[in-house]
Order: structure tokens, then sequence, then C-alpha cells
């Protein structure tokens, strides 16, 4: 299904003719939701190329799913050549997501991040959480933070995992096992060094105090780590509520991690004088500038999420989302497979619109980072908070759906997920 597929034609969808967009949108995201989601597949096409020959080459081997270094890639660290940290990340998270998929078989998933890494490893949701919040608070890059959102959520319902796929992660039986990695490991092997401090030393060079403030900071850093890795899964989840209940538990975990780290930050950087914040926010500077550099080569996504954005209307674009959602909810497939009722499929239509509808709260576009450490931490508890809250309502609608479903009408609806991941 290739949901990257979307980008470029989703573009040109954010105004609409008004009646076409009341009648087509309504409660389904808006067309400006619909375009920033593309937008965000966009942006990350030229990564994605890179992320892709890493994997197909061979190039990871399971050794690499050991924290590492993420300054140096794992194709030629072995040379000291600096890397890309997107390919990176993008090829550990493809080694995991897929070696259980379809027996490894397929190199890619369509429920991939336009960056090449996976939002879903296994039963895994977001492998990199304690990094993101490291590099969208230390590094001011909240570009992986604003990837997550409804492609996640949708995977969550229609699971790219069959059952024994799932199980191959938490209970790893015979030969095939030792290509799949355990859940664990995905997420022992994703936190890749948590806070630099010894970047920040060599940068700063802190007096007594303020090395003091940086240890403790360090060390709540680390134990935000703990509360993150403690969320994750010990079982395969099998239902779409379990995996969104999963969600919920990994988002409640980062966001106790950041209030955790929060006293400690603003005691550290309250210490520092104005030329050690000016050179602790130069860290940042060559991931500004290579964030900058992908968003110059895709001027025309970058420009859609300008507020004041205004594309011209292409039919052949609206009859390409059609299609799109035909395929993400092939709604009177779900009816007739499972038999729905007037009241089920109206329910069943309210858990699609709810679903939809995260492509405008989570929008995938870039948010200009906060000047301050603090403040970044804050915007990115925010955007937790806003995902949490968009889960819960794709939960209750869920819930509500399949309130008065048979056991035989519930296990159709898992099924059909795995059904069309092949």
């Amino acid at each position: 299904m290739g949901l990257a597929l979307a980008g470029a034609a989703l573009v040109a969808l954010i105004v609409l003719l008004p009646n076409r967009a009341e009648a087509q949108f309504g409660l389904r995201g808006g067309p400006l939701g619909v375009a920033r989601f593309a937008v965000g597949h966009v942006i990350g096409l030229s990564r994605l190329r890179h992320a892709r020959m890493a994997v197909r080459g061979g190039r990871t081997r399971s050794a690499a799913l050991r924290s590492q270094d993420p300054r140096y890639d794992p194709r030629g660290a072995e040379r000291d050549q600096l890397a890309n940290p997107y390919v990176l990340r993008a090829a550990l998270t493809a080694q995991a997501a897929l070696s259980g998929w379809h027996g490894g078989r397929r190199p890619q998933g369509w429920w991939r991040h336009p960056d090449g890494s996976y939002g879903w490893a296994g039963p895994v949701f977001w492998p990199f959480a304690h990094d993101d919040l490291t590099n969208a608070v230390v590094f001011a890059d909240p570009t992986s933070l604003s990837l997550y959102g409804y492609g996640d959520i949708y995977a969550a319902i229609f699971a790219p995992y069959a059952a024994a796929e799932l199980a191959a992660y938490t209970a790893p039986q015979g030969r095939r096992a030792r290509k799949v990695p355990s859940a664990e490991n995905v997420c022992d092997a994703s936190d890749t060094g948590g806070l630099p401090v010894e970047r920040i030393v060599a940068a700063l060079q802190p007096n007594e105090s303020q090395r003091t403030a940086l240890d403790e900071l360090a060390a709540a850093w680390n134990a935000a780590g703990d509360t993150i890795r403690a969320a994750c899964p010990a079982q395969a989840p099998a239902a779409a509520a379990d995996r969104l209940a999963l969600m919920r538990e990994r988002l409640e975990a980062m966001i106790k991690a950041a209030d955790a780290v929060a006293p400690s930050l603003a005691k550290f950087v309250d210490l520092l004088d104005e030329n050690q914040k000016a050179k602790l926010d130069a860290l940042a500077k060559d991931r500004r500038a290579a964030l900058a550099s992908i968003q110059q080569k895709n001027p025309q996504a970058a420009s859609a999420c300008q507020a004041d954005s205004d594309p011209r209307y292409d039919e052949k674009a609206q009859r390409q989302y059609e299609q799109l959602v035909q395929q993400q909810w092939p709604v009177a497939d779900i009816t007739s497979t499972l038999r729905l009722d007037e009241i089920a499929r109206a329910r069943f239509d309210v858990l699609q619109d709810t679903t939809l509808r995260t492509m405008e709260t989570l929008s995938a576009c870039p948010s200009k980072p906060e000047a301050t450490p603090q403040a970044r931490l804050k915007a990115a508890k925010t955007r937790l908070e806003t995902m949490l809250q968009a889960v819960n309502g794709v939960a209750d609608a869920l819930d509500d759906f399949e309130t008065d479903l048979s056991d035989e009408q519930k296990a159709g609806f898992e099924a059909i997920g795995p059904k069309r991941g092949v």
C-alpha cells in the first residue's frame, strides 16, 4: 500500500473546492490535514533512498542492533566516516521491523516512516523514543517527533504483522529465532547513548558547580530512558485494542520521562552564562543545517507547510487520494466480510473518521525549534500529549465499534491487517 506513495500526489490538496472539501473530507482531518500528512512523506524521500540501500545491500547485521555512537555509519565505521544519523536509525529499525515480517523476505514495508525508519518494529512502538527526546531537546531537531502520527495509529488498527510473526519477537523458537531480534533487544538497541555529556563538556568547559548539575541531568536522563524501556512489551499485542493500549503506555512513559528531566535541565541551563548557552545551541547547528538542506531539495513540500499556501486544485490528485483511502479503508470489503449491520457500520465510520482526523491534529510538518532546551522539552511534551489524546480517541472509537461484535467478527477484523500486508 505504501503510505509514502501518497506524498507527491497529495501536496496539491491543501485547498479544495469548498463543496467537494465538505463532501469528501468532512470529519476526516480536512484537506489541510491530508496535505500536511503527505508533506512529511515528501520531505523524507531523499533519506529513504539511502536507507533502502543500506538494508537491501545487507550492510547491517545483528551486531548493529546494539547501542553504538549514532554519529557513525555501520557501513563505514571502520573507516571512521561520519554518518547521516537518519540513515543509521533507518537501517537499525528496518532490520528489526522486517526480520520477522513475511520471514524477512520483503525489503520494505508499507508502515515505514518517510525517513526510512519504522514506528512499529515487531511488537515495539516507537523504538527510538529516548533518542528522539534527546534530539528534540538537545539538538533542536523535532523531525522524528513530527513523523509519528496517523500512519502509526493506522498500523495499530490494521497490523502489518500476523500473530506468528509478532510471536517471533517475544517468544523466539527454532532456527528462525536467530534472525529475529527480541522485543527487549530492539528496545535496548535503539537507545544509542542518552545525553551526550562529553560533547557538552568539550563545548562548554563547565565549572565545578555546572559539571555537578550536568551529572545530575545525565543521571535523570538515564533514568528517563529506564522509564521508557520499562514500557517495552513483554508479550506481543494480539489485537488492535492491545496495540493501541501499548501505544498509550509508551506515550505515557515518554511524557513521564519528560517531566522527570525538566527540573534538572532547568537547573543546569540556569547555571550557564550567555556564551555557554550559545555554545550549547551550536551543538544543534549541523543538524539544523542538514534539515534545511533537505527542505531546500523539496521546495514544493516545504511551501505546503506554510499557512498561506494555496496549491491549485487538481482532480487527478483528488482521485489518487480517494484511491488511497479506499486501499487503506476498504469499507465495503470489511462490511461484507464481517457481515456488519447498520449500527456496526455506523460505528466503523466513526472509527474511520476519528483516525483520519489525526492527520490534522498530528501534522507531519516539522515545527520550528524553540530557542531554549526548556522550551523544546515543553514542546516535545505537548506533541506527545496531543498524540496520546489522539490515540485515546481512536481507542474509544474502536471499543465502541467492537462492543457488539461476535468473537468471530473480531477475529475476522484482526485478520484483515496481515492479509492486506501480503
